[in-house]
């Protein structure tokens, strides 16, 4: 008899026992149940236990009718179940944890991080949860023989009790400000002076620190690469466990699921750029450090790639402004020079390339999507193919090269459709609808049918993003269909429009649409002369696109001056103190301050 049928048998009579002593009502609890499931079956074997379950459970199912006992067998048979997914669970747990301290008692020093980072990777199987990681540092201790090792495992465990010292204060710093002003930007306070006070581990106070002063942390692990492997391991720990904590609270916000969605992308992103910056620091100097925080900001990054709600047509200037923004998307060149071609680098890359264009950098940006729809390609990613097409085209409207902007566009349109891509869909209307008021334009034969074409698939990629609920869509089909009216000389259409754009783009959280619709709208105004309020629209235009640092805040600025010139200096600043109290809702006193400023800038 081969060994699988000899057990096979044995658990049939485990089983057998286990029904019979039920039958007899002296099995009084479950965990009675455990106990012998966790005495007799071997580890390794659970697949011949588990046929053997599934095999009796359907004959005592079969027999229900015929046999009056049965029942009685099958509840048995059911908490026998019930038991085994526990045992199954626990020795999976186990397997996990002697797995992992195998790996990293067999890594050499130089790669002790990168064997242990897995056991934090949440889209990883072998993740372990605190409690685990609590045993594996106390594993680690009683078996090392190394310096490292030793260091590792306490550093893991001094990590885990200041976590745990830190989150009742995980998200106070939110109620000590605004929350409309939540977010990581250099405006605004942020986490981490609160953050700085509350922490007594060291490396975490300078860090928090330098983050609080908007300085450069590469300068942490510069500064501090002699500190020992322990203090990086806490530093790691807290950290991860501070990311997971604000994106689970960001995401389960009732009152506000869009606003939510928007800080957990900042969050991740932030954290993903905290341990790139620090990474880097660590170049030429301490190859194991570099290596681990360059794996962390990867695994950041893979679960930003891994959401549902990914934002394919969004960029990362929420909770980012100005030169913050721009040296968030400097952080991440090199890094992701090093990561392989996968789906998750052509998600990362699409929305990288996005921020990129709202900024102006259409070089750049053309360079990451292009790269980013090959690799999309390679692997399959249908929708991340679809959104990439359609941000080239986009591009492509800015250069002024229409005809491959449509070319783009019509291929985004005909594979959304063919793959029930109802996003990729909208965004492809829309972009064929506005490409072709472009073109026609450019060529002056803005003809009815031409006319009637264009608004057509605007109006119909607006009523697909509606129906999406997909604010961003929504803030781009109409900002596309107001710029349309502008051009076709119809600013009362336009305004119309525009404002439903302002509104969407509003909820959306996207500065670059929202400058881009209030620069629109001052032109419309300005067409109907009415000077108050294109003097309005105009400025809050200006400001939003300045503050992500977008070239187009010129063509706001431009019409403000065009404005100046017509009409006397005191007039204008009568007509913007008339329009400050509207103006600092959006803004703010500081953003009305600066204005001038901005225009001074724009002329000289």
């Amino acid at each position: 008899m081969s060994e699988s049928n000899s057990l096979a048998n044995r658990y049939q009579q485990l089983i057998d026992s286990i029904v019979e002593i039920t039958l007899q009502g002296k099995i009084r609890s479950k965990e009675q149940v455990y106990r012998m499931l966790l005495k007799d079956i071997e580890s390794g074997t659970g697949e011949i236990f588990e046929r053997v379950l599934d095999e009796k459970i359907q004959k005592t199912t079969a027999q229900l009718e015929k046999k009056l006992k049965a029942t009685r067998i099958l509840r048995a048979l059911q908490t026998i179940q019930g038991e085994w997914e526990r045992w199954q669970k626990e020795n999976q747990n186990e397997q996990t944890l002697t797995l992992a301290i195998e790996q990293i008692t067999e890594a050499d020093d130089q790669h002790l991080l990168a064997a242990f980072l897995p056991c934090l990777d949440q889209s990883n199987n072998s993740s372990l949860n605190r409690e685990q990681l609590q045993k594996l540092s106390q594993s680690l201790k009683n078996s090392s023989e190394g310096l490292d090792t030793l260091e590792l495992a306490n550093g893991i465990k001094d990590g885990l009790t200041e976590f745990s010292r830190l989150e009742p204060e995980l998200i106070t710093w939110i109620y000590e400000q605004n929350q409309s002003s939540l977010g990581f930007g250099s405006e605004k306070q942020g986490p981490w002076p609160w953050w700085e006070k509350k922490t007594s581990l060291p490396l975490a106070k300078i860090l928090f620190k330098t983050l609080a002063n908007n300085q450069s942390i590469r300068e942490v692990s510069d500064k501090s690469s002699q500190v020992e492997l322990r203090a990086w391991v806490e530093l790691i720990l807290l950290l991860h466990f501070i990311e997971r904590g604000l994106v689970k609270w960001f995401d389960e916000q009732p009152y506000d699921a869009k606003f939510g969605q928007r800080l957990s992308y900042s969050t991740l992103l932030i954290f993903s750029v905290i341990f790139a910056q620090i990474s880097q620091g660590f170049t030429g100097k301490n190859s194991n450090l570099r290596e681990g925080y360059f794996l962390m900001m990867l695994q950041s990054l893979r679960q930003l790639t891994k959401r549902k709600d990914f934002p394919l047509y969004g960029g990362i200037f929420a909770s980012f402004s100005g030169e913050n923004l721009r040296e968030t998307l400097t952080y991440f060149d090199d890094p992701l020079k090093e990561v392989e071609r996968t789906q998750e680098k052509a998600r990362i890359l699409t929305l990288l390339a996005y921020s990129q264009l709202t900024i102006g950098n259409y070089e750049q940006a053309k360079k990451f999507h292009l790269e980013a729809l090959e690799i999309a390609q390679e692997a399959s990613d249908k929708p991340c193919e679809i959104a990439n097409f359609n941000h080239l085209s986009r591009i492509c409207i800015a250069e002024k090269d229409y005809d491959q902007a449509i070319n783009y566009s019509q291929r985004a349109l005909m594979f959304s459709r063919q793959t029930g891509d109802k996003l990729g869909e909208a965004n492809g209307l829309i972009n064929v609808g506005y490409s072709e008021v472009f073109r026609a334009k450019q060529v002056e034969k803005m003809t009815p049918e031409i006319y009637e074409s264009a608004i057509n698939y605007l109006e119909q990629g607006a009523t697909l993003a509606e129906r999406l609920e997909d604010y961003q869509s929504q803030a781009l089909a109409y900002n596309s269909l107001g710029i349309a009216y502008v051009i076709l000389s119809q600013p009362s259409a336009a305004i119309t429009a525009l404002e439903k754009g302002i509104k969407m783009a509003l909820n959306s959280g996207n500065t670059y649409l929202q400058g881009v619709n209030f620069s629109y709208l001052a032109e419309a105004y300005y067409s109907l002369e009415d000077i108050s309020k294109t003097i309005y629209y105009g400025c809050l235009g200006m400001y939003l696109l300045h503050q992500i640092e977008s070239s187009e805040y010129r063509q706001a600025a431009g019409l403000l001056t065009i404005i100046k010139g017509k009409i006397n200096e005191q007039q204008f600043k009568k007509l913007l103190e008339d329009n400050r109290t509207q103006i600092i809702k959006l803004i703010g006193v500081d953003g009305y301050d600066e204005l001038p400023k901005l225009l001074e800038e724009y002329q000289g």
